[in-house]
């Protein structure tokens, strides 16, 4: 049985405007749906995330991860890596609604890893790939073409700028921040921010932050 059909009359609707909005196609719509029960039923369990209502984990997660693509052509993109996935947010609904983009979800908690490749197994996500390792691990010991590293609830800015330092493999990446509005960058991180760009969600007002190295071509 679909999930979506057990909620109620005001839940369903917001995932039909979800659906419709990101014009998924029917195929999509059923992973993202899967995802959700997942999502919901081991939240009972283990702690993914705080946010677990349907109507809010819709707007606070699914439609927050997939406002990427408000801004950035993902059709330019073909690696992401999604710093701190946590319970796959932003990686996985990208992933979904972009199956040409390889995504890269670093997590180091084993109950999210393990929660994470029941979601990549089931929904059958050949392009998903976990990294069960931390960010600094990463930037030191591997060496991969990445496009696009996301951020969004996981690291502080201090510590994402690693990824510019002028010895790491990934220094001409780009970043982008899921921030709070009336985030403002520190004097050191300025020179980094190329485009801050707000928007709403649900109650929320928020913005997406991209950042580069500033000598980047």
């Amino acid at each position: 049985m679909d999930i979506i059909t057990l909620f109620d009359d005001r839940v369903r609707t917001l995932w039909q405007t979800f659906a419709v909005n990101e014009q998924l196609s029917g195929a999509q719509e059923r992973q993202c749906a899967d995802f959700l029960a997942l999502l919901i039923e081991w939240s009972e369990h283990i702690n993914l995330t705080t946010i677990t209502a349907p109507s809010a984990a819709i707007k606070y997660h699914f439609q927050d991860s997939l406002v990427l693509d408000r801004t950035l052509d993902m059709h330019t993109i073909n690696t992401l890596c999604d710093v701190g996935s946590g319970a796959g947010f932003p990686g996985i609904p990208l992933a979904i609604k972009y199956p040409h983009v390889r995504v890269i979800l670093m997590e180091v908690n084993h109950k999210k890893i393990n929660f994470l490749d029941l979601v990549i197994e089931r929904l059958k996500l050949d392009n998903v790939e976990i990294y069960p390792h931390d960010w600094r691990t990463f930037l030191r010991t591997t060496d991969d073409h990445i496009d696009l590293f996301c951020a969004r609830a996981s690291l502080h800015t201090d510590e994402l700028l690693r990824l510019f330092k002028p010895g790491c493999r990934y220094k001409d990446a780009r970043l982008v921040y899921w921030a709070a509005v009336d985030w403002q960058p520190l004097d050191k991180e300025k020179p980094f921010v190329v485009q801050q760009v707000p928007y709403s969600v649900g109650s929320k007002k928020r913005k997406l932050v991209f950042m580069r190295r500033p000598d980047t071509p």
